[in-house]
């Protein structure tokens, strides 16, 4: 009986031990696990961060796009008053024109001449279209940038949301 005892306790140490062995090998790859996990939260939230950054510089930029476009917009009203003033011009001076004969000459060089600054008018009114339009141009492609920054860290937080739901996952199945 004492033989007995003494194996049943030696077997009862070596089970435990075991156990214990077992545990220990669980734990460490959990911890493993837990690192790695750890390791790809801080990849990801660096990463947030750099889009964050550029999604401010993006904002930055179109803000002064939108000041530039502003500004132009200002100039195109003016140079249509002085477009509109200069159509007056040119119609009071005909209308003098056809009243006095005998200056006729010299009111169709006035005419020419409003006539040249006309044109140099639309001339500046037509490449400040073409540069509001490349702006334009460019402020979508800002905002299409945008939108694809912000796309893509709506995906990085759709995959950490996820990624927090299967480790929430594994400690509440592992408790």
């Amino acid at each position: 009986m004492k033989n007995f005892q003494q194996n049943l306790l030696i077997v009862l140490a070596l089970g435990l031990c075991c156990l214990c062995a077992y545990q220990w090998y669980g734990q460490t790859l959990q911890r493993n696990e837990m690192e790695g996990l750890s390791q790809t939260i801080s990849g990801q939230k660096s990463a947030i961060q750099s889009y964050t950054n550029s999604i401010k510089t993006m904002d930055h930029q179109i803000a002064e796009l939108d000041a530039r476009i502003a500004g132009l917009k200002g100039t195109v009203k003016t140079n249509d008053l002085l477009l509109l003033t200069q159509k007056r011009e040119i119609n009071k001076l005909e209308a003098a024109a056809e009243g006095l004969t005998n200056e006729i000459t010299q009111y169709k060089l006035a005419v020419d001449t409003l006539n040249a600054k006309v044109k140099e008018a639309y001339d500046g009114i037509k490449k400040q279209n073409e540069s509001i339009k490349e702006l334009v141009a460019q402020r979508d492609g800002f905002i299409q940038k945008l939108n694809d920054s912000v796309k893509d860290r709506n995906d990085v937080v759709s995959k950490y949301n996820e990624l927090v739901a299967r480790v929430e996952k594994l400690q509440s199945g592992g408790k």
